[in-house]
């Protein structure tokens, strides 16, 4: 029980009591002063009648002596007369059949009050004329008892609702201190620190607001002291510090996270001598700040049109990797780089097209990091040996679809949900425990099925991400196999969906009306929580209303701060492969330890990705890790 109900049942009891109490004095007290008031009237009734009863007595008139009998008899609540002539014994008796109206019978059951009988005899002088009985009838003392007593429940009771709805709300607001100190207590249980209360007017709570306080901050500097440090590993061993991009450590990691899952695009490397030119003439000041301005450019322009990433490997070459990215797309990002560089050339003193090459390879399904790293560095070479700007070494699988082709077949086959469903699970680190599976899903195009990897770039280009996770949790939802399974299901988020406000308010439906809304879990990809926080915030806040658990997938992929765990507070982070894949380099194995201590100090759950073999799990008994994936145990069709 709540401490407000408490407070509230004590009052309630309290004030009960005191109702209870006086009630039962003013029943006793009204009780009292009735009886006595009966028992005044009968001795008034019985002297005033001996004196109006002398003159009939003396002279023997018995119509005389009835008459005012009934005239005393039937102006007062009396239940019998009795008189009795001393002269010859006759007695007459009056009685009346008095009924005791807008009373209970339950009531007149009760015998509250005793027979009141007053004798007195009537004389004349010394001469006793007769004997008087008048018996009290209790009428009177039951009607005004029970009126009094039903008046008083009225104005008790209408008391007793303006007492305790003044209790509620007085106790509501003494205690709105001791509420917002435990909504504050439940934030730091989320790992939410650094947000200070204002200290209350109560003096017994300000100690304690200013512990939470001093433990809180606290807290918040700790985090913040392991996410300074994870950013100062990370610009240490994966940024260059010229351009700020970026280095080929950390574009090797991405290459080998990128080319371990089914997918598409394409990888750029460029050699730009005229940076050197630039060098040569005006030293290596201006070559930097040369190379900073070209990073920033390039970084701005390019996004306008895909999603990449960019780094320097070397002095004057860098490398553009492009995931998922269909070939149009990529035609444009190619010659937005050209025009891009020409523009700096030319404000540097150049000529346009002199001194930049480019070679560009496009991924096909069955390649590896270093097969895709060495076509772009044929395509370099060749691009240099043909003094050209750049050459294309395109795939050679033949395109079966158009761009019209694609968005019709996929608009159709979505609409129709012909999915096709694997998937895999992940194993506890000791390999005995299932923590969840994560589904994959396939489409059938031209009876061909078809991974995520080479229909997503053409779902992103033709913004079918929402109607692709709709139509995708709705053929979840039904089928057979999936609602049977006992363990969690874990359903990756397309990017469209997760910054779509109009998704939201569907998923938030359909997660109220899904039967198997506990087995779900939704992973969003780190890239989406930094290009928009606020929309992964809302979705975490609506997934774990409707009770589904949240992770973050390729954790650590991105570089930036990790102070969105704290905001979004996941159940797990997936470690990216590409971070885990080559831990026997001590920067990476700084940089993976810095991870994992971040999402640890906020009691997150880690599991890392990409295990193939074994030996790989056993370079991981150090870290503390709750979970592993991989094609160790690949994904299987449903």
């Amino acid at each position: 029980m709540t401490l407000f109900r408490q407070i509230y049942a004590l009052l309630f009891g309290l004030f009960l009591l005191v109702v209870l109490c006086l009630g039962y004095l003013q029943f006793t007290e009204t009780r009292s002063f009735l009886q006595k008031q009966m028992s005044s009237d009968i001795n008034n009734a019985s002297h005033s009648l001996g004196l109006m009863l002398v003159p009939a007595l003396e002279a023997g008139d018995m119509a005389q002596a009835e008459t005012l009998v009934n005239v005393i008899f039937e102006g007062g609540f009396y239940k019998q007369v009795k008189l009795t002539w001393l002269v010859d014994g006759k007695e007459q008796l009056w009685e009346n059949p008095l009924q005791v109206q807008e009373v209970p019978q339950w009531f007149l059951a009760l015998d509250l009050f005793p027979a009141i009988t007053k004798e007195s005899t009537v004389t004349s002088g010394w001469l006793q004329l007769a004997k008087l009985e008048i018996t009290a009838h209790p009428a009177f003392g039951y009607y005004e008892l029970w009126r009094v007593i039903t008046n008083a429940i009225i104005i008790f009771a209408l008391l007793f609702l303006v007492a305790i709805v003044c209790a509620r709300y007085g106790i509501t607001f003494l205690l709105k201190p001791l509420n917002a100190l435990a909504d504050h207590a439940k934030k730091l249980e989320q790992q939410q620190f650094g947000q200070c209360m204002d200290s209350p007017k109560i003096q017994e709570l300000q100690p304690v607001v200013s512990a939470f306080n001093s433990m809180s901050t606290k807290l918040s500097k700790v985090f913040d002291s392991l996410d300074n440090e994870l950013t100062q590993l990370r610009n240490k061993n994966l940024v260059d510090h010229v351009s700020g991009l970026p280095n080929r450590q950390y574009m090797m990691s991405r290459l080998e996270s990128w080319t371990a899952e089914p997918g598409s695009g394409a990888l750029i490397l460029a050699k730009f001598e005229w940076l050197e030119h630039v060098h040569n003439r005006y030293g290596y000041e201006v070559r930097d700040e040369t190379i900073r301005i070209l990073s920033e450019t390039l970084q701005s322009e390019l996004d306008k049109v895909s999603s990449s990433v960019i780094a320097r490997i070397a002095a004057f070459e860098f490398a553009f990797m492009i995931p998922d990215v269909e070939h149009e797309r990529l035609s444009k990002y190619l010659q937005t780089l050209i025009r891009t560089c020409n523009q700096e050339i030319t404000r540097s003193g150049g000529n346009a097209n002199q001194g930049i090459v480019f070679g560009v390879a496009e991924r096909l399904e069955d390649m590896n990091a270093s097969k895709l790293l060495s076509q772009a560095d044929n395509a370099l070479q060749t691009a240099t040996q043909q003094e050209t700007v750049y050459v294309w070494l395109e795939s050679s699988e033949p395109q079966s679809l158009d761009r019209q082709q694609w968005r019709d077949s996929l608009t159709s086959v979505i609409e129709a949900k012909q999915f096709h469903f694997r998937w895999q699970p992940v194993l506890s680190m000791s390999g005995q425990l299932e923590l969840h599976r994560e589904l994959y899903c396939q489409l059938e195009i031209q009876n061909a099925v078809i991974n995520a990897g080479k229909f997503m770039p053409y779902v992103e280009l033709f913004a079918l991400g929402s109607t692709l996770d709709k139509c995708l949790l709705s053929s979840i939802s039904s089928n057979p196999l999936l609602h049977n399974h006992s363990g969690k299901l874990a359903v990756n988020l397309t990017k469209q969906s997760i910054q779509d406000d109009d998704f939201h308010v569907w998923l938030d439906d359909f997660l109220a009306s899904c039967s198997m809304v506990d087995k779900l879990c939704f992973e969003i990809p780190e890239a989406a929580v930094h290009s928009n926080l606020d929309a992964c915030e809302r979705l975490c806040q609506l997934l774990k209303t409707r009770g589904c658990a949240v992770g973050i997938d390729h954790y650590g992929r991105q570089l930036g701060s990790m102070s969105y765990l704290q905001t979004l507070n996941p159940n797990y982070v997936k470690l990216d492969q590409g971070l885990a894949s080559d831990l026997e380099q001590t920067d990476n194995t700084e940089v993976v330890t810095a991870l994992i201590n971040v999402a640890k100090g906020l009691e997150i759950k880690i599991i890392v990705t990409g295990i193939q073999q074994s030996i790989e799990l056993e370079k991981l008994t150090g870290y503390e890790l709750e979970g592993y994936q991989g094609f160790i145990e690949p994904p299987v069709k449903l």
